[in-house]
């Protein structure tokens, strides 16, 4: 039963930038989070939608109550609004209204910003326009808590990235042949248990809600079960097809034989592969990525060639001078073909035939999961990240591309971990402020109460699918700019990255902090770059790029959202009451 029928249009409008809201966090928040997964050719665009999808409507619906409560009670309290329940319904409607409308600049630029901070910018810059500077929680309770999240949790993400590459480099890829692919079959079991352990952790810990909270010994036994059964399950299919499809070079060997399990190993020997077929058909994920040795020779074939361009007469090809290399500001371009693999062919026919309107209707809604994004990361037009994007790659070094396969079926897994811990952190960013104002426009009062203040279920599913929405359409342009613009990503880079931002989002949840996952995986990415020994190895202008979009975040946000709300309150024909 509605109480505030006059306010229906405010609920009306909220509605529809929630939905915005929800849907750039999609875009701009779960696209950086897969950029490392479709930048290492780990998963196509399409495998990296399907799995985002289930994991992020998944983690928003089953975990995203509880960190939704510290967006809405932490940073303002809302007994300042008990006199007056319509004031509060306005500053979350501007709130919403002002995160959205600059999300949605920032990701048609491709600039990957943090939805938390654009979100708790604008609860800051409403709560000083109704309420005052004064009553905003500013200490470690409130916002302070917030912003120190913000500075500690790339570090943490960054020194775990760091960690695990090390360990991982050290014990695995920098051994010769078949030790190497050995090790890392060794190690996948190892970091499936932590990646199912973490995700666990966060649904017994902060999931559900039951009524009874459950032991620390419950809580301990579910996590090992689990965990080791998904261990288990994985080390009975997984590990067999790797060992036939690596070590035994079985080429004609399929994905979908991977449910025999261990009766794969009974397979015969593989005949001779025929001509014009790879023994083990493995992808190369460093295409397209030079070695230093190769990127000089590439450079200085270019270098001789503009020399020859620009002779005035053959005499000048005659002069003895050192051949004089292009900076390494410029680098090799790729173009992408002209003729996108990815879009189908458009039918025969007329355009009002319904084969070709169909054509038209799949490119219009499918236009997010047609996008080479590899290309766009090495044609990115913008002078702001300019880099040598080339000298960066070459830097990194190139480990065994079979031991690389390997550690692939691990980045899928802590892809999916990462995305259901993501949903269940950042849906809170839209859901926290549009269900204070869905309760209070239905019952006409700030409830205040912890069992007031839950959030529904239907509310979390309007979020999350709202995310899934902006990740399918519009989740490209933000994985164009980070991924390998950042640093040459391979799956075992990817996997530590991955593993790292996922325990690190995986704490914040727990203490109900709302920390930002661009910072996570940025944080991550950064540590696993220095891990290669080269500090070159990292774009470093657009890891300052994506700090300033940090920084410049919340001052916008705020200033939306709170210019939004003065001018409301402050029209003659509004009928609330500034608080005091």
């Amino acid at each position: 039963m509605t109480v505030l029928h006059q306010y229906d249009y405010l609920f009306a409008i909220t509605t529809c930038f929630a939905f915005l809201d929800a849907w750039n966090i999609g875009a701009n928040d779960v696209a950086n989070s897969f950029a490392t997964s479709v930048s290492s050719r780990c998963l196509t665009m399409k495998q990296a939608m399907v799995i985002a999808s289930i994991m992020e409507f998944s983690g928003s619906v089953l975990v995203g109550s509880r960190v939704a409560e510290t967006i809405r009670t932490k940073i303002v309290d809302p007994v300042l609004y008990e006199k007056q329940p319509s004031v509060l319904l306005l500053a979350m409607m501007c709130v919403i209204i002002g995160s959205s409308i600059f999300l949605t600049a920032a990701t048609r630029w491709g600039f990957p910003v943090s939805t938390t901070h654009s979100i708790v910018g604008g609860v800051v810059g409403a709560a000083i326009a109704s309420v005052g500077i004064r009553n905003v929680s500013w200490g470690w309770s409130g916002v302070g808590q917030v912003f120190a999240a913000w500075v500690i949790a790339p570090g943490i993400s960054g020194v775990l990235g760091a960690l695990v590459f090390f360990i991982t480099n050290h014990f695995v890829l920098t051994r010769k042949g078949a030790k190497a692919i050995q090790r890392a079959m060794l190690s996948i079991p190892f970091y499936t248990f932590i990646t199912i352990a973490a995700l666990t952790m966060l649904v017994i810990w902060k999931g559900i809600q039951l009524d009874i909270e459950p032991t620390g010994s419950q809580i301990l036994v579910s996590i090992f079960t689990i965990a080791t059964g998904a261990t288990l399950l994985q080390s009975y299919f997984i590990l067999p097809y790797l060992w036939r499809k690596v070590i035994r070079e079985d080429w004609p060997l399929k994905w979908h034989m991977i449910w025999r399990g261990p009766f794969l190993l009974k397979r015969p020997p593989p005949p001779s592969p025929p001509p014009g077929i790879s023994w083990v058909n493995i992808t190369d994920y460093y295409r397209g990525h030079l070695t230093p040795d190769e990127l000089a020779t590439v450079r200085a074939s270019e270098s001789l060639l503009t020399s020859v361009q620009a002779a005035h007469s053959p005499a000048d090809l005659d002069k003895d001078t050192a051949l004089v290399l292009p900076p390494p500001a410029v680098s090799p371009t790729f173009p992408p073909p002209r003729d996108n693999p990815l879009i189908p062919p458009r039918p025969p026919g007329s355009w009002y035939t319904p084969r070709v309107l169909l054509h038209f209707t799949n490119r219009a809604l499918l236009r997010g999961l047609e996008k080479d994004v590899i290309s766009l990361q090495k044609n990115h037009p913008a002078s702001a990240l300019s880099w040598d994007i080339a000298d960066m790659h070459s830097r990194s070094p190139r480990y065994d591309n079979r031991v690389e396969y390997m550690y692939s079926s691990l980045q899928i897994i802590t892809a999916s971990a990462s995305s259901f811990i993501h949903g269940a952190n950042d849906v809170a960013n839209c859901i926290g402020p549009f269900a204070t104002v869905y309760s209070i426009w239905r019952t006409g009062t700030v409830n205040t109460s912890e069992k007031g203040n839950e959030v529904p279920i239907w509310a979390l599913c309007f979020g999350g699918a709202a995310i899934v929405l902006g990740l399918l359409t519009y989740g490209y342009h933000v994985m164009r700019t980070l991924g390998n613009r950042l640093m040459l990503i391979s799956p075992s880079r990817g996997f530590c990255m991955e593993l790292a931002s996922a325990v690190t989002v995986l704490v914040s949840t727990r203490l109900k902090l709302p920390v930002s996952t661009t910072q996570c995986i940025t944080g991550a990415t950064v540590g696993v770059g220095l891990a290669n020994g080269d500090w070159r190895c990292v774009n470093l202008k657009l890891v300052g790029w994506v700090y300033l979009g940090w920084v410049v975040t919340v001052p916008v946000a705020g200033v939306i959202a709170g210019g939004l709300m003065a001018i409301i309150i402050n029209a003659p024909r509004w009928d609330l009451v500034v608080l005091p």
